[in-house]
C-alpha cells in the first residue's frame, strides 16, 4: 500500500526565546483548532505518535523549554511536527 503524506508549512513569530513549548503556544495560537493535537490540553505532554524533528535530529524526547537549534530559530531549518503510524 502506497499512500502520499501531505505537507503544510506555516512560518510563526515567536517572541522570546525560541523554544518547542514557544513554537507549539504561538501555533495553537494562530490555529486554535490544533489546541489538544499534538499536546495534551491538561498535561501539556507531546501525544503519542507525534514526532519533532529539526537540523536532522529528532527533539520528540526533549523539554519543551530547551531552546530550538540556532538554524530553526533564525528561520533557516524548518521545525518539523511529524504524525507517526503504528501498525502492521
Amino acid at each position: 500500500m502506497t499512500g502520499r503524506a501531505d505537507v503544510v508549512q506555516v512560518e510563526l513569530q515567536v517572541s522570546g526565546r525560541v523554544t518547542q513549548g514557544a513554537v507549539l503556544d504561538a501555533l495553537e495560537a494562530r490555529y486554535p483548532m490544533l489546541r489538544g493535537t499534538i499536546r495534551d490540553q491538561r498535561t501539556g505532554k507531546r501525544r503519542a505518535f507525534i514526532r519533532f524533528f529539526a537540523c536532522e535530529r529528532d527533539l520528540s524526547h526533549e523539554q519543551p523549554d530547551a531552546p530550538l537549534p540556532e538554524a530553526v530559530a533564525a528561520g533557516a531549518e524548518p521545525y518539523l511536527i511529524v504524525g507517526a503510524m503504528a501498525g502492521g
